[in-house]
């Protein structure tokens, strides 16, 4: 029997129909697009489905039919009327000079002028944009349709170059200003993108477009919800059990805890499955870091470094609704809002009466991804085996703590001085620290708390529970009296684990452990 074919990486929807590739059905959807408003905007993660949803609409407003057989759609009174549909794509464009964003406006237009058989004017692109909008819906005797697919890329680009991007924002505003000035010739507007640029002046002009990103109704418009997951791929999940040894409800398990958890609305709505990882993954039967690995976020993570971020505070972040609504990539700006858009962050949390969201990694693929990124712009490309995880991890599981910070001392003696926390050693040290046991994937709690105190970190696995306490420019000992004098070891005393506890002190001179106490209790 022939395995099932995953469409990765194709974008047009007449492709993945024709040529027989799974189609997870989003044209209910559309339907409440076409039937509840005309301008829209959608932001999502990258490889989420914008480009697939754009292109699904493209072919919806050019009337084919026959694409849309069995889908829900097909079994609505929608009327297939053509109208011509100006599709403009940024997601291949090199935004790297001034002329880049005119050079591709300039393209577009062109394409579009010489399927309208009319003649080129020497007017502005925005002029032109318009002429061919007000042409084409004179020749068609219907509406115009405009899609723009990753309409953001050029100020993504260009977060680090604030003229360059200053430039792009101008041209663009001038641009997409006639997706409200053109209004009576306009039947449907959609605009997608990672995120909804606030403070740049290109939404302020766009008051007309109606952010769907956060409504509960659409929160499954891109990606795969848990019951898609079972209409649409439980073959494939039989298959990745049957190579993988599992049984089909331990792989099920497994797609959850590595690639669904986004959510998309704070009102609710179904949990996201990455849809990317997932038709990877399904297609190799290979339970990997797929997503991440398209795109690390290299530039998010020094910025975090920057701005002196807690590393820890990432499971958990609170921040008002309104900060992730409309994001200002900048070096100045809050990185939170940032890393929710990108797909870094999601909500695991809402609450209404103070209208903040509590933000966390989606699932472990994200998370685990993120941090090693981390790592590796802590630690020189060429370190030594030695300072690897597995190594680490070794130590761990035989309850060997002094040969563990042996190896964390060789670790922060390889990194770079750049990375270092210099506000907050004491943050710095704990934050790495907590990094290397996250990574080892052990049950960590930080700055855990008892009746008479707060330990700075506690670590858990199937044979030893270990209590850390450090200390900066102090002695290990005092670490370790601590411990004793806080009784940080007894709401363990119960447990047949074995207690280990470690008392350690880091030296802001030479940014390195310089002693430590390993006891077991």
């Amino acid at each position: 029997m022939s395995q099932p074919l995953y469409p990765i990486g194709i974008q047009t929807f007449s492709d993945i129909i024709e040529n027989g590739y799974i189609y997870v059905d989003k044209t209910e959807y559309i339907t409440k697009l076409l039937s509840s408003g005309k301008y829209y905007f959608l932001s999502r993660p990258r490889r989420f489905g914008k480009s697939l949803l754009i292109s699904t609409l493209e072919e919806v407003f050019r009337g084919n039919r026959d694409l849309f057989n069995g889908l829900y759609i097909s079994n609505t009174d929608y009327d297939w009327a053509a109208h011509v549909v100006l599709h403009l794509d940024f997601s291949g464009t090199n935004c790297t000079n001034p002329d880049s964003v005119v050079n591709k406006l300039h393209s577009s237009v062109s394409r579009w002028e010489q399927y309208l058989n009319m003649s080129v004017s020497e007017s502005s692109i925005e002029q032109r944009f318009r002429n061919v909008i007000q042409c084409a819906h004179e020749k068609s005797g219907r509406q115009v349709v405009i899609l723009i697919d990753e309409y953001d890329k050029p100020l993504l680009e260009t977060v680090d170059n604030p003229e360059l991007q200053n430039t792009f924002r101008t041209q663009l505003r001038a641009f997409y200003g006639n997706l409200k000035n053109q209004d009576k010739h306009i039947r449907f507007a959609m605009l997608t993108g990672v995120t909804k640029f606030g403070h740049l002046s290109i939404f302020s002009d766009l008051n007309n477009l109606q952010d769907i990103s956060m409504l509960e109704e659409f929160a499954g418009i891109c990606g795969v919800t848990n019951d898609e997951l079972y209409n649409y791929f439980d073959k494939g999940i039989s298959t990745l059990a049957q190579r993988r040894g599992m049984t089909k409800e331990e792989a099920y398990e497994q797609l959850r805890l590595n690639y669904d958890g986004y959510r998309f609305s704070p009102l609710g709505g179904p949990d996201i499955y990455n849809p990317f990882s997932l038709l990877n993954c399904l297609k190799t039967s290979w339970i990997r870091d797929y997503w991440f690995q398209t795109g690390t976020p290299t530039f998010l993570i020094k910025l975090i470094m920057s701005r002196q971020i807690e590393l820890r505070s990432l499971d958990s972040l609170k921040t008002p609704m309104q900060s992730v609504e409309n994001v200002s990539y900048d070096l100045k700006s809050s990185l939170i809002p940032v890393l929710y858009q990108a797909g870094y962050l999601t909500i695991r949390d809402y609450d209404p009466i103070t209208d903040l969201l509590t933000l966390a990694f989606p699932n472990r693929e994200v998370q685990r991804g993120f941090l090693i990124s981390l790592m590796n712009l802590y630690v020189p490309s060429d370190n030594d085996s030695a300072f690897s995880i597995a190594k680490f991890y070794e130590d761990v599981q035989q309850g060997d703590a002094d040969s563990f910070m042996t190896r964390l001392q060789s670790l922060f003696a390889d990194f770079n001085y750049e990375a270092f926390n210099r506000i907050n050693l004491e943050q710095h040290y704990q934050d790495i620290t907590y990094l290397v046991f996250k990574l080892l994937g052990f049950l960590i709690h930080v700055e855990y708390k008892t009746a008479s105190g707060r330990m700075n970190m506690l670590v858990k696995n199937d044979r030893y529970i270990f209590v850390f306490e450090f200390k900066l420019n102090s002695t290990a000992e005092n670490a370790l009296h601590q411990i004793d004098e806080k009784g940080y070891m007894l709401p363990f005393k119960a447990d047949n684990r074995k207690l280990v506890k470690i008392g350690a002190n880091f030296s802001d001179k030479t940014r390195n452990l310089d002693s430590w106490i390993v006891e077991e209790v």
